[in-house]
This record gives structure tokens, sequence and C-alpha cells, in this order.
């Protein structure tokens, strides 16, 4: 809980008129897990120290700014309960600096896009299909079993090979599944997401669901953000990708070593193989996170993260009947080189096709420092990436081809994110804010041009390497 926090029944009505006022100097001044203050409808809420919080580190990456729109993303109406008791104040708008306040175009601007929010909801676009979601999990579960009907119904290794392409794309099919499950598309009961989420990701891909909602939702609150200072939580630890890739010049200044530099120096060529290996780094993780080895999990905030692994022993046992069918399916090759070779061709296959579309969404795109962020929707549309194609792409990607609506709407089902997309690229046409799709290859293209620009500019500065 807050450090300043007030009763619930004590806010409200003529009692807010007695809070104390706090300019947005101030405020930002508090940019800590240790030390939090957020504005939310003008109001000041002290969150330092809140471990309870159950979406994890991303409570603390709006510390020392607005969280109001960030927070009616990922929140339910019944979540407007538990604020009071965090409310230390209200904003001092005229006491604050004038490059502070917000003008009246952008006042004008906020209004509409959550009206806009209001309009989804009241049209019943947040209600999720149950035959929609049935379909995509047993549809998901059948390339498990292919790949196990290859395995046991051949001798031939090219056809075990075949299978573990088959698991491959379970793996990353289940990534997708996870992640509607996770951000609450299809249950109202977040404990029933959570519980398919341990299933879907733990067990069937090995990925813990800790893990992934402590470092993806924080993603989601500021996408393509540098971090404010070194003991804020308010970067998007989806760009730290250094000492391998520099997605610009300040970030491969940071190459301070002969490999990193090397790195930096080669990274459009990397830039795959990187991809490759990309599921042996979450593997390991998710296991060091749920299996506490501080010396594995590389984080600042370790202490704080391992606080909110709401289901510890779950996510334990669901990691270790992971690796047991895993394990007895490589078995099932028929000895130990064939099984190495069957689990990595499944295991690096798997990390390039999830990472291709992860870096699609964000990889490329503007980055902003996080005390110096645009609004919630000028954030999210200008560091996203949607993807155009045909209905294979759109299967390929499992819905993350909409990256800028989901990012817009989290918990918007998949299924009603086609008709999002209209209405927000007719909304962002008539508000004049930049939106960027492109199909699978041109958005590749950019990626790997802004890996070269920087590696261009990285050489230029220091010729010696």
């Amino acid at each position: 809980m807050g450090k300043g926090g007030r009763d619930a029944g004590a806010v409200g009505g003529e009692a807010e008129k007695t809070l104390p006022k706090f300019t947005l100097e101030e405020i930002q001044k508090h940019r800590t897990p240790q030390d939090a203050w957020m504005v939310h409808h003008n109001k000041v809420y002290d969150v330092s120290n809140y471990m309870d919080h159950p979406g994890g580190l991303v409570i603390f990456s709006h510390a020392g700014d607005d969280m109001t729109d960030v927070f009616a993303a990922f929140h339910p109406p019944s979540a407007f309960n538990f604020m009071d008791k965090f409310l230390i104040g209200v904003v001092d708008s005229k006491g604050s600096s004038p490059q502070l306040q917000k003008d009246a175009s952008q006042a004008s601007f906020e209004k509409a896009y959550r009206n806009l929010r209001v309009q989804l909801k009241k049209a019943g676009m947040f209600k999720a299909s149950s035959l929609f979601y049935t379909y995509k999990v047993l549809s998901t579960l059948a390339l498990c079993l292919v790949s196990w009907g290859l395995v046991l119904g051949s001798d031939h290794f090219g056809v075990h090979l075949v299978g573990a392409l088959f698991l491959a794309l379970f793996w990353q099919q289940c990534g997708w599944l996870a992640h509607d499950f996770l951000h609450h598309q299809v249950f109202q009961n977040r404990a029933h997401g959570d519980l398919a989420g341990i299933m879907i990701g733990n067990v069937w891909q090995g990925f813990s669901v800790a893990w992934w909602k402590n470092k993806h939702n924080t993603h989601h609150s500021v996408p393509n953000l540098y971090e404010s200072q070194p003991d804020a939580a308010d970067g998007d630890p989806d760009i730290d990708t250094m000492p391998l890739l520099a997605w610009s010049l300040r970030m491969a200044k940071n190459a301070d070593n002969a490999l990193s530099r090397w790195f930096v120096s080669h990274q459009a060529f990397c830039y795959f193989p990187i991809l490759g290996l990309a599921r042996l780094s979450w593997l390991e993780g998710s296991f060091s996170f749920v299996f506490s080895n501080p010396l594995a999990w590389k984080t600042k905030n370790l202490d704080v993260a391992k606080q909110l692994v709401t289901n510890p022993l779950l996510e334990q046992a669901g990691l270790l009947v992971h690796y047991a069918w895993v394990f007895a399916l490589c078995a099932c090759t028929g000895s130990l080189v064939r099984a190495l070779a069957f689990f990595f061709v499944a295991t690096c296959t798997s990390g390039l096709l999830l990472a291709i579309v992860f870096g699609l969404g964000h990889n490329g795109m503007a980055l902003y420092e996080a005390n110096a962020r645009p609004d919630f929707w000028k954030l999210q549309v200008t560091t996203t990436r949607n993807i155009t194609g045909s209905p294979f792409v759109h299967w390929f990607c499992g819905g993350l081809q909409f990256q800028v609506e989901h990012h817009l709407f989290p918990s918007l089902p998949r299924h009603n994110l086609p008709r999002a997309h209209e209405i927000v690229t007719a909304f962002c046409k008539e508000q004049g804010v930049k939106y960027h799709e492109a199909d699978l290859l041109t958005g590749t293209k950019e990626i790997l041009s802004c890996l070269s620009e920087v590696t261009t500019e990285f050489l230029d500065e220091f010729p010696a390497m």
C-alpha cells in the first residue's frame, strides 16, 4: 500500500476540496517503485511499495505521470473501488508550469478517444465468443497431437523433423492463445483466465505466467520508452536488447565490450539468428523466475517481482509437467542425437516464429524518453506497426497483426479486432494521428533498415570499432 493513503469513506464530495494540492513538477519527482505517485483524472495517488498489485510491476510504469488511460486499458470497473485508499491529494494545475499543462486541443483529443472506448463497450465489443475460443484451443492442441503422431507413427527421422516443425507451430500458437487469456479477453473472472494461462503457458508452452505478465504488462503500458532514471520502472523491457541489438544510437553507446560492439556492428545480419535463440532465453528466464534463481534471473527488481507470483506451486508444477512431456516426446525419436536435434529444431523454429511477429509489432518504430512521453493514444499508435496480409498471415500472427488496436484495447477479444481496426483507423485519420501498417516483408525490411542505420551511426561516431 502507498505511504499516504486515506480511508475510502473519507473521499468524495466536499472532502476532496480539503485534500492537499500538488503541482505536476512535484508529482514528477516520485518515479521509483519505492516512491511512486501518479495521477488519475487529476487526483494524486501514492502507491509506493505496493507489492500486491496482481498485474505485476506495471503499476510503477507510470510513477510520476498520468495513469488515467492506461488504468482504463488494463482494469475492469470494479478496480476503481480499490483506489481511494491510495488517494493523497489533487493536481494543482494553476501552480504547475505552463509547459506541463494541457492545452484545449489536447484535452479535447483525450476526451474524444476516451469516448471512443465507451462506444466500443456499449457496442458489446469486449464480450468474447466462447465458440471462437473453443475452436482456437482445440485447433492449437491439434498441432501438438499431429507432432506426437508423426513421431510415434514412423521411425524415419525426416518424419520426426516434420513433427518438430508442428511442435514449433504449436508453441507459437500457444503464445497467442495464452496471450488472449492472460489479457482477460476470454473470461470476465480474471482468476479463470490466469488458470487457463498456466495450463497453456506453463504446461503446454513452458513459459511462466507470472514472468510473462510482469514483463509484458509493463511493455504494454510503456511501449518503446527508455526508463527515466536507473532506479525507475518506467521503461519498456522489450527494447532492452543490449548487448546484442541496439534500436538507436543512444542504446548502441552502451556497447561497452568487444563482443557487444561486434554484435551492434553486424546486428542486421545477426537479427534472425538471435531470434532463433529467443525461445531458449525465454525458457531459461521462466524457469529461473519460478524456481527463484537470482543468479540466472537478471532484473534489478527481482525481490519485488518474486512477490507477484500468485500461484507459485501451480507455476512450478506446470513447468515440471511441461518438461516431462517434452522429454518423453524427444525420447521417442530413438536416440540421444535425434532427441537433441528434435528439441533444438522445434525450440529454435518456435522462437523464430514468435519473435518475427513480436519484432514487427514495435521494432524500428518511434522511441521516447519515459519522462517526455506523448499521451496514451499517441504513444501506443506511433510506437506500433500493424501487419497486413492474407488469412494465413492473420492466423500466423494470432491477432497481433492488429497490434495497434490491441495496444489501445488490450482486453478486446481477438475476433473483434478487425472491426475495431476500421474504427481506429478512421479516428486516427480524423484526428491527424500517424498510423502505420505494412505487410510481413515490408515490415521486416523496415526493421533491418533501422538496425543498419543505427550501425552506420554507431560506426561513424566510433570509427575505431
